[in-house]
């Protein structure tokens, strides 16, 4: 069965997964390194991992199948979870797919070292309403496609 899988300790679209989630009765699981609050709802869990470097990550990769659904801005996370036959999206709504990650990647690298040359500071702008309209339109698009793909 389909099932989301969120990056959420800095996840800004958690609300907007609970929602499409709800609708299609479809199983969240947050993983994070720290205790947050979630609905009550049967559906949605939340999974506290250690503090190690890539902890919920790694737990995300182990636990994550084929057609499932990755919600995460962490490109070397999207990258393993592709490989795993997952569909991943970042909460700006941009899917990552075997076609861009290779370039998503090589951008991180080089931003990843002019941050380290002080040539950038600070990080991604704030989330606006359209990018969260497009997430949401996104996420429900990959699900019906999921769901054509792979009836239940």
């Amino acid at each position: 069965m389909l099932h989301i899988f969120v990056d959420a300790d800095a996840c800004p679209v958690k609300q907007e997964v609970y929602r499409v989630a709800h609708r299609y009765g479809l199983y969240v699981t947050l993983v994070a390194n720290s205790r947050m609050r979630i609905p009550d709802e049967q559906r949605i869990v939340l999974k506290v991992v250690a503090d190690g470097f890539d902890a919920a990550d790694d737990w995300i990769v182990e636990h994550v199948s084929p057609h499932d659904i990755v919600i995460t801005a962490d490109i070397p996370l999207a990258s393993r979870c592709l490989k795993k036959g997952a569909r991943v999206m970042g909460p700006t709504g941009k899917p990552f797919t075997e076609n861009n990650i290779g370039s998503a990647v090589a951008t991180r690298d080089l931003l990843s070292g002019l941050r380290d040359a002080g040539e950038i500071t600070g990080g991604p702008p704030p989330l606006k309403k359209s990018d969260r309209s497009r997430f949401l339109e996104q996420l429900d698009n990959m699900i019906q496609s999921i769901r054509r793909q792979h009836p239940v």
